[in-house]
């Protein structure tokens, strides 16, 4: 019966052609307003509800901040005036063998904020960083 769950702490992050590693992703999200109608001969007084647009939230990606890796901060640095560096990110969710078996498809992301760590003296925990983007798509593939 276990067979069929997944375990959720095993998974890989592509983004831009490299593979980066992090510890946390939340804001996989796909919403459709709902939309409240009233139809002028509807006599009961109450509205019906269609579908609106379709939305999707922000993702979020922790990590541990480590020696010699910048990426977080050299993305959101591509920003210019009115263009920033788009990319898309394919999250890869791993079964025991190291092998996909469900892949988020993110188009046409960009960066909208970075987080850095909270920093006390007190503390011995890692030190975390948080990059928060954007998308204009999100896929869902369950593989065999």
């Amino acid at each position: 019966m276990h067979d069929k769950f997944i375990n959720r702490y095993n998974f890989l992050v592509d983004w831009g052609g490299k593979q980066i590693g992090v510890s946390e992703i939340s804001g996989l999200n796909i919403e459709i307003e709902p939309i409240l109608v009233r139809n002028g001969d509807f006599r009961e007084g109450t509205e019906m509800i269609i579908p609106g647009q379709k939305n999707y939230s922000e993702v979020i990606f922790k990590r541990a901040i480590s020696k010699s890796d910048n990426d977080f901060y050299n993305w959101i640095s591509t920003k210019d005036l009115g263009t920033i560096e788009r990319r898309n990110i394919t999250i890869k969710l791993l079964n025991e063998k190291q092998e996909p078996v469900v892949m988020w498809k993110l188009k046409n992301c960009f960066p909208t904020k970075y987080l850095g760590p909270i920093l006390q003296a007190n503390d011995s925990k890692i030190a975390i960083e948080s990059l928060v983007i954007v998308h204009e798509g999100l896929t869902i593939e369950h593989l065999d």
